[in-house]
């Protein structure tokens, strides 16, 4: 009994090491479709830091503004 619960386990252990460390392996369109995914998430990410920076720049001009009033 000792036997079989050993080789059922090796056997358990085997199979999820050779499932796990399967290489999934992606076309050359799935490469590109990611590439571009990646840069459409930079660039976004990029816009909205420049709009930040913006608002930030008008509200110091708004107060630069309302203490000049003063």
């Amino acid at each position: 009994m000792k036997k079989v619960a050993i080789v059922l386990a090796l056997i358990l252990t085997t199979s999820a090491l050779v499932v796990g460390c399967r290489d999934n392996k992606k076309t050359p369109d799935e490469h590109i479709e990611n590439a571009i995914n990646e840069v459409e998430d930079d660039v976004e990410n990029a816009s909205d830091d420049v709009q930040d920076a913006i608002e930030d720049v008008k509200d110091e001009i708004e107060e630069a503004k309302e203490e000049a009033e003063k």
